[in-house]
C-alpha cells in the first residue's frame, strides 16, 4: 500500500517546518523550563487549520483525512513534543468527542471555536485512583430535575487550567458497571468546576497537565453528550483514534531525535573522523531508522482503516504500543550519541529524552496495549 505524502500532506509539512522555525524554536526551552502552555501559539496554530484538523469545513475545521492528521503531528513532535501532544490532545479528544457523538445543536455551538482555537479544549477520564480501570471511577453526576449535579475530581488532565470546554465522562451509575457512565460538556466559569495545580513532569512540560475539580456542578440535560449511560463506549472509541494520535506524536519525536542523531554523528569527529563512520554508531542509526520505518507503517495502516470507517481497534493498539516504545529507544541512543553533550540541555536529545517516555504511559499504557491486542488476536 503507497503511503507517501500527498499534495495536501506536504503542503502540511512544509508549513510546520516555516511556523516551527519561526515560533517554536526559538521559546521551546523556556517553555520547558518554566512549564508555560504557550496558548496565543495555539491561537496562531488555530489560523492555520492546525486546531480543527478533521473537522468537516462546514463547522470551521480542515476537513482533512487521519494521513493529513499524523503529518501535522509527526511535524510538530519532531520540533517539540510539548508542542506536538497539546495539538493531538485538542484534535482527537475534546474536539473529536463532540464531533463523533455530539447532536447538531452541540457540534454548531463548540466546534467552530475550538477548530479556531478561539477555545482550547480539554477532556476527563482519569481519575487519582483509577488510570487504566476507568470502570471504577468514583466522579459522579445525579438527576436533579433537567439538571445533573457533579461531584468528583480528574486528574491528569491536559489544558485542566487554560482549557475553554471539557468533555467529561462521569459516573451516572452503579460503580463498575460500563453503561452506567456518561459524557458531559462543561464549560469553564460553570460553579463549582475548577482546576487544581499543575503537575511538575519529567517531560512534555510546556503541554499544560493539571487536575479538574467538580463541588455541586449543576450542568443542564442538554450538555449530556448522546444518551446517559453511553459515556464508557464513547470513550473507548475516541481512545481507539486517539492511539493514533500518540503513534503519530511518538513517531514525530523518534524522527526528531533520528535527525539530530544523524546530523551530530556527522559533525562530532573522534579519532581523526567523524563518529558516523565507527560501525557502533552506523548500527545504532541502522537499527532505529528500520524501527521508525516500520511504526510509521503501522500507523498510517491504522490511519487508513479509521478513514474508511473500519474497525481498528487492534491496528491502533499495533501502532501506538509500537512507535511509543521506539520513540523512547530512539531518544534514547540519540542520548548515547551525544555522549556527554546528550546529558545538557543546550542539545537536543535530552529533551527527546524527557518528551518520549509519555508516549509509552498516555492514553493507555503499553500494558494497556498488549492486553488490547491479546483480547483482538485471541477472539
Amino acid at each position: 500500500m503507497d503511503f507517501s505524502m500527498n499534495e495536501n500532506q506536504q503542503m502540511i509539512a512544509d508549513m510546520i517546518k516555516k511556523f516551527g522555525n519561526e515560533h517554536i524554536r526559538p521559546q521551546m526551552m523556556e517553555w520547558d523550563e518554566s512549564q508555560e502552555f504557550p496558548i496565543e501559539l495555539f491561537k496562531k496554530m488555530g489560523k492555520l487549520g492546525l486546531m480543527g484538523v478533521l473537522v468537516p469545513t462546514e463547522y470551521g475545521g480542515s476537513g482533512f483525512s487521519y494521513f493529513e492528521y499524523i503529518t501535522a503531528i509527526v511535524e510538530l513532535s519532531k520540533i517539540c513534543g510539548s508542542i506536538g501532544l497539546s495539538m493531538a490532545a485538542h484534535n482527537s479528544l475534546c474536539t473529536g468527542h463532540i464531533l463523533a457523538f455530539g447532536n447538531e445543536e452541540q457540534k454548531k455551538k463548540y466546534l467552530f471555536k475550538l477548530a479556531s482555537a478561539e477555545w482550547i479544549g480539554a477532556w476527563g477520564l482519569t481519575e487519582t485512583g483509577t488510570g487504566s480501570d476507568s470502570g471504577g471511577m468514583t466522579t459522579t453526576a445525579k438527576k436533579d430535575g433537567d439538571y445533573y449535579i457533579i461531584n468528583g475530581s480528574k486528574n491528569f488532565i491536559t489544558h485542566a487550567i487554560s482549557g475553554d470546554v471539557a468533555v467529561v465522562i462521569v459516573r451516572t451509575g452503579e460503580k463498575g458497571d460500563s453503561k452506567a457512565m456518561s459524557a458531559f460538556i462543561i464549560e469553564k466559569g460553570t460553579p463549582g468546576f475548577k482546576s487544581g495545580k499543575k503537575e511538575n513532569k519529567l517531560g512534555m512540560r510546556a503541554s499544560e497537565t493539571a487536575e479538574l475539580f467538580f463541588d455541586n456542578c449543576r450542568v443542564h440535560k442538554d450538555q449530556l453528550i448522546g444518551k446517559e449511560g453511553e459515556g464508557f463506549q464513547q470513550a473507548m472509541k475516541i481512545l481507539d483514534g486517539g492511539r493514533i494520535s500518540i503513534a503519530s506524536l511518538a513517531l514525530g519525536i523518534a524522527k526528531g531525535a533520528l535527525e539530530v542523531s544523524i546530523k551530530y554523528s556527522k559533525e562530532r569527529q573522534q579519532f581523526g573522523k567523524p563518529i558516523s563512520h565507527f560501525q557502533g554508531v552506523a548500527f545504532k542509526l541502522a537499527s532505529i531508522a528500520t524501527e521508525i520505518e516500520a511504526a510509521e507503517l503501522l500507523t498510517f495502516n491504522a490511519a487508513d482503516k479509521k478513514n474508511q470507517g473500519l474497525k481498528m481497534t487492534k491496528e491502533g493498539a499495533f501502532a501506538k504500543y509500537y512507535a511509543s516504545e521506539v520513540a523512547v529507544r530512539a531518544a534514547t541512543e540519540a542520548v548515547q550519541i551525544f555522549g556527554g553533550y546528550g546529558y545538557t540541555k543546550d542539545f537536543p536529545a535530552e529533551k527527546f529524552f524527557r518528551d518520549s517516555k509519555l508516549c509509552t504511559i498516555g492514553e493507555g499504557t503499553s500494558e494497556i496495549q498488549k492486553i488490547v491486542i491479546a483480547r483482538e488476536i485471541l477472539k
